[in-house]
């Protein structure tokens, strides 16, 4: 576990109405004290979750897509680019941009078992 989780976990373990001294917290675990204190109000989230919430797929969404991509693949349709972006659009939601397909397929070249026909590429 990280110090600022350890220290959160040892303020959530504090009885109520005791005085909380963040400074002497945050130097006992040896993290930031303004992240611990943005991290106990609720104000700052993990790097983890902000990750998570600037992707136009979370993880299962993601998942869900490659196994179809796979599904088209067996059955001898792989799709082009711009069909993984209409898939990600239906998903998401959201539009895609331009280099989206690109990037995602880069990002998961080991989970697709992608046999891409050179015409329909370009």
């Amino acid at each position: 576990m990280a110090p600022i989780d350890d220290a959160l976990e040892a303020l959530r373990s504090w009885k109520i109405g005791e005085p909380i001294n963040l400074t002497h917290v945050a130097d006992e675990y040896g993290c930031n004290r303004s992240t611990l204190s943005k991290r106990w109000r609720g104000v700052q989230g993990t790097m983890a979750e902000k990750s998570e919430n600037s992707r136009l797929l979370n993880n299962t969404q993601t998942k869900e897509l490659i196994l179809y991509i796979d599904c088209l693949t067996a059955r001898g349709l792989p799709p082009t680019r711009e069909m993984i972006r209409n898939f990600a659009l239906e998903i998401a939601g959201k539009q895609a941009g331009k280099l989206w397909a690109d990037r995602f397929i880069k990002r998961n070249h080991i989970d697709l078992v992608l046999r891409w026909a050179l015409g329909m590429d370009t």
